[in-house]
């Protein structure tokens, strides 16, 4: 599916990749229309394929488009795991986001925990377990976080604090493959900072709005779900720190294009500590990626509008020339 690549939008065909099979369909199909909205606004021929559960149906209604790129929109797995990825490499299209290996390691949490450690990042301390051993007893000392290895956008995480009841019932209930990670909870502020390429954006604080501080499917996508501050209110060698930690993390990753890295801030040991890494971060209209680059002079659309121009290679310039710096 080679092909001469236009340099001007108006000669540029784009396939917007969105829905998906997974549990982030929803909001899949949120991002991609706003995609598809804005990469229209710019002035691209794009146009959404909306990705079921046939691929072949899928490579079809790509070849009979026929685009010049893909803006991958699609959430979890299938979406951003390395399948579709695969795919569009195999059809030789280029694609917005990461490769196939990077998505794979960042989907699969206990790979991402290994290429974090062995670049000498901070992660909680963990280890994989399946649901018949969690049955048995608490892998670890309370509070603990268990995890499904390769969902997004918090599917399936659930905190046992003390004297919680529901370990069985979580165990018994399980539904998201043979294996689970369980990690220590660590306490704190939760912070994200997205990266485009080799810029980081800023470090925002999220606050969920109900419940204990944690920020779940409800809080990411629900409106009034959670409270943004950015820039976080935090020491600024905190500050430096969070960006240059996910920067590292982007790197150790072999991320392109965009990613997010989330953060827990322990104040009272002075510490961060990396959570995840996401190369499909959200471009829902409450997504913390397109508030980020925002809040660096970057709109929504020309966002969208740099991501295909890297994605093609189009854009050599430093994106910190594209942005302005930094406000309090």
């Amino acid at each position: 599916m080679s092909q001469s690549i236009p340099q001007a939008p108006s000669s540029l065909r784009v396939a917007v990749l969105m829905g998906g099979t997974s549990n982030e369909r929803t909001v899949s199909l949120s991002s991609g229309r706003a995609v598809l909205a804005a990469l229209l606004e710019k002035g691209y021929h794009a146009h959404a394929v909306d990705i079921g559960a046939d691929i072949a149906t899928t490579i079809a209604e790509v070849r009979r488009l026929s685009p010049h790129v893909a803006f991958n929109a699609l959430h979890g797995p299938g979406g951003e795991d390395g399948c579709i990825q695969g795919v569009l490499e195999w059809l030789s299209l280029p694609y917005t986001h990461s490769g196939v290996l990077a998505s794979a390691m960042a989907m699969d949490k206990a790979a991402t925990r290994m290429a974090l450690e062995a670049s000498g990042l901070p992660v909680a301390t963990g280890k994989v377990i399946t649901p018949q051993e969690l049955a048995q007893a608490d892998p670890l000392p309370r509070p603990y976080v268990i995890k499904p290895l390769a969902e997004g956008s918090s599917v399936g995480v659930e905190i046992l604090h003390q004297n919680d009841p529901r370990r069985e019932e979580l165990a018994r209930a399980w539904r998201f493959g043979d294996h689970l990670l369980a990690e220590d909870f660590i306490p704190g502020r939760e912070l994200t900072v997205s990266v485009l390429r080799e810029t980081a954006l800023g470090v925002t604080e999220i606050l969920p709005n109900e419940g204990e501080g944690f920020y779940d499917f409800n809080a990411k996508y629900s409106a009034g779900g959670s409270r943004h501050i950015i820039p976080a209110a935090l020491p600024t060698p905190i500050t430096q720190q969070a960006l240059s930690l996910a920067c590292q993390a982007h790197n150790a990753l072999g991320c392109s294009g965009a990613s997010r890295t989330d953060f827990r801030y322990d104040e009272q040991r002075q510490r961060l500590v990396i959570l995840e890494v996401n190369t499909q971060p959200g471009m829902t209209p409450t997504s913390l990626l397109p508030e980020q680059a925002a809040w660096r002079g970057m709109d929504y659309a020309a966002l969208c509008h740099w991501m295909i121009q890297d994605a093609l290679g189009l854009s050599p310039a430093p994106v910190s020339s594209l942005l302005t710096s930094p406000s309090t």
